[in-house]
């Protein structure tokens, strides 16, 4: 069994805007941004999962996640930090970070889209934590 890798290529014409090529290893300025990459990398070290994430949402707080996979549950790290942050009453999303993904899976744009929040950031890691993208979501 192979755990998600949150890899989906985008089935909509209607893309986020990126402000970075792709493969090009950047880095946040902002201390808040670089704190979710760091939690986003730790989870996914401390379990050795396919994905970490960590999101922050519109009151400040942030939530960190590895993927999931057992045999009868498979979560993306996204979806298990935004579970975390819905279930401790979070507003809204602010900002999102990804290690491990080459891509942001549909699934995990529609969980953050039903958290919402306005002009989400999500800054995409590769497995061994540069930073390779960051997107906007409306």
């Amino acid at each position: 069994m192979t755990e998600p890798t949150g890899i989906d290529e985008p089935t909509s014409a209607d893309q986020p805007s990126t402000d970075q090529p792709r493969g090009a290893s950047i880095e946040p300025t902002d201390a808040e941004d670089r704190k979710i990459l760091t939690l986003a990398r730790a989870a996914r070290a401390r379990t050795d999962a396919a994905q970490g994430a960590s999101v922050r949402d519109t009151d400040g707080r942030t939530y960190a996640a590895s993927s999931v996979a057992l045999a009868s549950l498979r979560l993306s790290a996204v979806q298990v930090a935004v579970a975390m942050a819905v279930s401790s009453g979070a507003p809204g999303l602010e900002a999102v970070a990804v290690v491990g993904a080459e891509r942001l899976a549909e699934a995990d744009r529609a969980v953050i889209a039903d958290l919402g929040g306005k002009s989400i950031v999500v800054w995409l890691a590769d497995p061994a934590g540069a930073v390779e993208e960051r997107v906007v979501l409306p």
